[in-house]
């Protein structure tokens, strides 16, 4: 899995060196995008978060079922777990220090 998720990820940016492929917005479209309070935008959207994605209709079928096993891997690991364990720091700072005040800022994966 690790091979073929390197693979794709070079062949991702070979395609996107060359010009054949590119991604669909901007650093500055997030930056918009999350300033303007839009995060159920097209751009926030699990097909289009900056997780990488190794689904790719073009792959054989063998090949797409290890796509879709590490997508759902890093899913899991880089957005979901992750934010449980932010919740969970949160959640503990707030009832160690109840009368401090906190400013918290997440990413958007």
């Amino acid at each position: 899995q690790v091979v073929f998720a390197l693979n794709q990820t070079l062949l991702q940016q070979e395609s996107l060196r060359s010009g054949s492929f590119q991604i669909p917005y901007t650093t500055e479209d997030l930056i918009k995008r999350y300033n303007c309070g839009d995060l159920s935008s097209i751009i926030f959207n699990h097909d289009t978060s900056q997780v990488p994605n190794f689904i790719n209709a073009t792959l054989p079928a063998h090949e797409r079922i290890t796509a879709q096993e590490i997508d759902s891997y890093f899913r899991q690991e880089l957005i979901y777990k992750r934010n449980e364990r932010m919740g969970r720091r949160v959640k503990d700072l707030l009832e160690e220090y109840p009368d401090k005040s906190f400013f918290f800022a997440f990413g958007a994966g």
